[in-house]
């Protein structure tokens, strides 16, 4: 087998597996302060386990009283459908130590002095597009999200009986000449009513794969490559089954492993956190180019350093064939985009509560809303890359 031919395999977790329960409430923290005031700041982290939250890290700016966040997290735990014994949004015991930013790191940060503001801290950032989904994502990542977004849309509105919050699939490809031919196998774990038994969570769960994923994909895929449950029943799950943290899930959070990652966690940061911030410029650039035609692949990382306001570097990856063109597309980046932190925050509008919808399914490969959400993924600068 030629070495551009290869099996490539992406996951995806659901939002009630214990660390996106904890993403969810983390970035539920920064859409709270931002709502009260744009330039808050904000650095939480979300630990869970059976029936018990607690929230800790730091905060800049309005004062919110504690039993108005230990509400939220509490609406956060419900919307997500986690009602059961070991842990619910009615019972769990929830704790907050969030306490005040760092002065240090504040005066490294803040504009002064005619000084523009800095970065919150040093760091690489990637962003990557490719033409393999119709939303320029790695098709394994994609599907694989798309299987539990459906599942759980479903559950929500009562018509996915018996199957819980906690979630996680798992979508092998493969590729010939580097382009997405057909999907070898799928595995699915789900939590359900100790009132199904295995054969009866496969029979509702197969159609989900099949309405996610198109049928040219699937045409070869057998009973045998679908593995459902694949050790058996799973009743226990969620914080009650496994300890959750903010931040741990960062592959399934970008680009399931088809890009490299910076290393940063997004939830829980206010956006002058370029482990957040950049990653999405890195990705709305890369989007925009591959927009264009310029090229079927584009990979982009920023380095920064913490208080120093420009990238220390901006380094692009085309896809083979198109190395002539990277010059010119670095030419039109600096001549046409503000990649300090408040330009990233200005160019996306990012010191607005956008980020709690963002906490599972993927940063990245979603639609732009009204409400100014997912807006690195809007390809408005198309026309700069056709020139």
């Amino acid at each position: 087998m030629k070495s551009n031919n290869y099996h490539f395999t992406s996951e995806s977790v659901s939002e009630g597996h214990p660390d996106k329960v904890c993403d969810r409430i983390s970035d539920m923290v920064v859409d709270s302060y931002l709502s009260k005031d744009p330039v808050s700041r904000v650095a939480c982290e979300t630990l869970t386990t059976t029936n018990k939250v607690v929230l800790a890290g730091e905060t800049r700016g309005p004062k919110i009283d504690k039993d108005e966040l230990i509400s939220k997290v509490r609406n956060c735990i419900k919307d997500i459908g986690y009602d059961q014994k070991g842990f619910s949004w009615k019972s769990a015991n929830i704790e907050t130590f969030l306490h005040e930013q760092s002065s240090d790191i504040a005066m490294g940060v803040d504009s002064k002095d005619n000084k523009d503001e800095g970065a919150g801290d040093q760091g690489i950032m990637f962003g990557y597009a490719c033409k393999e989904t119709e939303d320029l994502m790695p098709a394994p990542i994609y599907y694989s999200h798309k299987i539990l977004r459906q599942m759980a849309e479903d559950r929500k509105i009562g018509s996915l009986k018996g199957i819980e919050p906690d979630s996680k699939s798992q979508v092998t490809m493969l590729y010939e000449e580097e382009k997405p031919i057909k999907v070898t196998s799928v595995v699915i774990s789900t939590q359900h009513s100790k009132d199904l038994n295995q054969d009866q969570v496969r029979d509702l769960i197969i159609p989900y794969i099949k309405k996610s994923i198109p049928s040219n994909y699937l045409e070869e895929l057998k009973d045998e490559e679908i593995y459902i449950n694949p050790t058996g029943q799973f009743i226990i799950g969620g914080p009650d089954g496994d300890t959750g943290l903010t931040g741990r899930k960062i592959i399934v959070d970008t680009y399931g492993g088809a890009a490299p990652h910076g290393g940063g966690a997004f939830s829980g940061k206010d956006p002058t956190k370029v482990d957040r911030s950049a990653a999405y410029a890195s990705r709305y650039l890369a989007k925009n180019i591959v927009s264009s035609g310029i090229s079927d692949k584009c990979l982009i990382q920023l380095a920064y350093a913490i208080g120093v306001s420009k990238p220390l570097s901006v380094f692009i990856k085309l896809a083979n064939g198109d190395e002539t063109k990277i010059e010119t597309v670095k030419k039109i980046i600096d001549q046409n985009f503000d990649l300090s932190p408040r330009g990233i925050r200005e160019m996306l509008k990012l010191n607005r509560p956008i980020y709690e919808v963002t906490s599972a399914y993927g940063h990245f490969g979603r639609k732009p809303t009204d409400k100014g959400e997912f807006s690195w993924e809007k390809t408005d600068k198309v026309d700069l890359f056709k020139r």
